[in-house]
């Protein structure tokens, strides 16, 4: 078997690209006028090209993570358009948990997801949160017995450590 400089971790590669990903949207979306949910999710797949050009991952395992970065973008601004929440209570821990950057680049895709969130209101409760899909900063929470599973950054999501199960949500505070 070769032997590949730097083997890296599956799970971490996958988290470090869906902050690549976000972090190329918000930089491409700083130089367009049309701030909106579809702009960003247009810009999210532009950025997957990129992602592809480094060959760190499969295509379908970079389709996956835009998937879920989407996801998570429509799940913050869908909670703070129906509580008037901000994104740290939709995070459910302190917001000094996870790092300035991921925190400011999420917050600001979020508040330009929140245009188009009319229309994909119950989008985000429909798909859940599965074990084996990368997720975004913050909280979990097992839909069959309750317990929360925190991410301080993106990572992928396991059974639950308590009853085994596979779908979660998003903690509302």
């Amino acid at each position: 078997m070769k032997d590949l400089p730097n083997p890296k971790d599956p799970v971490e590669l996958m988290g470090q690209a869906y902050e690549r990903l976000l972090e190329s949207a918000i930089e491409d979306a700083k130089k367009i006028e049309d701030k909106t949910g579809p702009a960003l999710h247009h810009l999210i797949d532009k950025a997957r090209h990129k992602l592809s050009d480094l060959g760190e991952l499969t295509a379908e395992e970079i389709d996956q993570i835009s998937e879920y970065l989407k996801r998570d973008l429509r799940d913050a601004a869908n909670y703070i358009v129906e509580t008037g929440e901000e994104f740290k209570t939709w995070l459910g821990f302190d917001l000094s948990l996870i790092g300035d950057r991921i925190r400011e680049l999420f917050m600001q895709a979020a508040d330009q997801t929140t245009v188009e969130l009319k229309q994909l209101q119950g989008e985000a409760e429909r798909a859940g949160y599965h074990t084996g899909e990368i997720t975004g900063p913050g909280t979990l929470v097992c839909d069959e017995c309750g317990e929360e599973l925190h991410f301080y950054k993106p990572g992928r999501i396991p059974p639950c450590p308590k009853c085994h199960a596979t779908v979660f949500h998003r903690k509302s505070a």
